[in-house]
């Protein structure tokens, strides 16, 4: 730990930063503020962030390169999952279509984090929207996987709090999931046609004895299978070896609202953070809501999948 350096990257203080994505062909980190529905690319060679708002969108929830074409995304929005051009330089992004909706009996949720499989499939989950119902106590989101030639969201899993942090591990070959209120992360197989069995508890992050708690938020994996959990409210990163279920290093960062990890840069040894400055329950001071790199780790990630769409 002693060559581990935490910087922060030029950009705006957002209230909550999400989603980060490393885009190697551009060498950029495309990252999301989820509450504002702005979309943010930072770029490595300039060392600068350029920021655009999706017009006619009331949330952005992350935001992932569609395969094969240049300045097209895909989106989660509210209850929509929207496929979004922007060329990564101008202040506004279009929609060009809605790729599905949710549909009305899920009006009161929001998609929140998303993320691609090793076969260009997106998995993505839900939460109840901020000016709804109680969203911190309600079990009422779903885990989806997008069937992007039915243009469906296919149902995996259900009475999930907050879905958050996905990531497939190269060391076991299975998926893992985290749904922040459960305080646990998820292991599961997954079959050819990307639905998922075998649950099992990985790493239980709650102690019913203990005074405190970790939350789990976004998730990612390095090159050997590792996993790298951001702790919302608790001021690092953890990281897991999946094999021993256990853990094996803490990062900790001058924040509270640690929101979730990327690992990018020229040789992929860069771990990318994105933070939140929205007030739950006491005031964030600054530097919260900016989006830090870590260097020094001695660990790699692998390059991340974009979205295949028909």
């Amino acid at each position: 730990m002693a060559n581990v350096q935490v910087d922060v990257l030029p950009g705006p203080f957002l209230q909550l930063g999400e989603a980060p994505h490393w885009d190697g062909e551009s060498q950029s980190l495309y990252y999301v503020c989820i509450l504002s529905s702005t979309l943010h690319r930072y770029d490595w060679k300039e060392n600068k962030t350029y920021s655009a708002k999706i017009e006619g969108s009331t949330y952005a929830s992350f935001v992932i390169p569609v395969k094969g074409r240049k300045g097209e995304f895909v989106v989660g929005s509210g209850t929509r999952l929207l496929l979004v051009s922007w060329d990564g330089c101008s202040e506004t992004a279009s929609i060009v279509k809605v790729l599905t909706d949710l549909g009305e009996e899920e009006a009161d949720h929001r998609f929140n984090d998303g993320k691609v499989d090793g076969q260009g499939r997106l998995y993505a989950g839900t939460m109840l929207a901020e000016d709804s119902r109680n969203h911190f106590e309600m079990d009422d989101g779903k885990l989806y996987r997008f069937d992007a030639g039915r243009g469906q969201m296919v149902p995996l899993k259900s009475k999930v709090h907050i879905s958050n942090g996905l990531t497939w591990s190269a060391r076991t070959g299975k998926f893992y999931y985290i749904d922040s209120f459960a305080f646990d992360i998820k292991e599961y197989t997954v079959d050819a046609e990307g639905n998922l069995g075998g649950e099992t508890v990985l790493i239980k992050l709650k102690d019913d004895e203990a005074a405190t708690e970790f939350i789990a938020d976004g998730m990612t994996s390095d090159a050997d299978g590792n996993l790298y959990v951001a702790v919302f409210a608790g001021s690092k990163i953890i990281k897991i070896n999946p094999e021993s279920a256990k853990v094996v290093q803490e990062i900790p960062l001058p924040v509270a609202q640690v929101t979730s990890v990327a690992f990018g840069g020229p040789n992929l040894d860069v771990l990318f953070v994105t933070t939140a400055a929205k007030e739950l329950s006491v005031p964030q001071e600054p530097p919260a809501g900016a989006v830090f790199k870590i260097t020094g780790l001695e660990s790699r990630g692998a390059p991340m999948n974009e979205i295949a769409l028909p």
